[in-house]
């Protein structure tokens, strides 16, 4: 049983459906990547899973049992979290109060957790006192990503994680994301970077206009010559 399973999910905004029949799975361990080009969906289908847009049909399912119409703070309680596109951290918080934010459902002792995110983000330690609206894209970046294990996901969702971030940044943050599967997180990974989110993960599917166009290994479609016209600049 996947941990994670999608099935033929049509989500709308107003009228428009944005999701026109999206199918996806997640195995336990995994790191799956969803690319496309702007308006496919890729967002979309995270905001349907993490309750913020559900989908008025389909399915969705977590460890087996259906999630579709869960609210988002259930979820969350549920083990899924989000990095959101543009990072949305509060500006006027302290990176620390940011951090607290993330483990804002809990009642037990965060303070493991507190330290696992210092030590995959050694400069969110350095600058735990800074408002966060200060700090570089990257960094912000990286506060967000902190942010959203401190609620200790089972599943963690990032969207877009290497938007608008210095290119050394970019290697560094994927090398924490593959740190943080390593240590057990199975990652659901949207990126228009399609290069690093192959890279990174074991399978992938590419949307098109709210649908699955292809789905297959990382390998696979770094090869397939539709995929890399499209999004690996061949």
């Amino acid at each position: 049983m996947a941990l994670l399973e999608v099935d033929d999910i049509h989500t709308y905004y107003g009228n428009i459906e944005a999701l026109k029949g999206i199918s996806l799975t997640v195995d336990e361990g995994e790191i799956v990547t969803l690319i496309g080009s702007n308006g496919a969906g890729k967002s979309t289908t995270l905001r349907s899973i993490s309750g913020m847009t559900p989908p008025r049909q389909g399915s969705i399912r977590f460890e087996g049992e259906e999630i579709g119409d869960v609210p988002p703070q259930q979820i969350v309680q549920r083990g899924i979290s989000q990095s959101p596109e543009g990072r949305h951290v509060f500006p006027r918080m302290t990176v620390r109060e940011n951090l607290d934010m993330g483990a804002y459902l809990r009642r037990d002792d965060f303070s493991e957790d507190m330290d696992r995110v210092f030590e995959l983000f050694p400069r969110l330690k350095e600058r735990e006192r800074q408002k966060a609206g200060t700090m570089s894209g990257g960094e912000q970046q990286m506060l967000a990503i902190g942010r959203a294990l401190m609620a200790r996901p089972k599943l963690l969702l990032l969207d877009e994680p290497s938007m608008g971030i210095a290119p050394i940044l970019v290697d560094r943050i994927y090398e924490t994301i593959a740190a943080i599967n390593e240590q057990g997180t199975t990652i659901l990974l949207v990126e228009q970077s399609a290069t690093h989110a192959l890279n990174a993960s074991a399978r992938g599917y590419v949307l098109a206009t709210g649908e699955v166009a292809l789905a297959d290994s990382s390998d696979a479609l770094q090869k397939n010559e539709e995929v890399q016209k499209a999004y690996l600049g061949a």
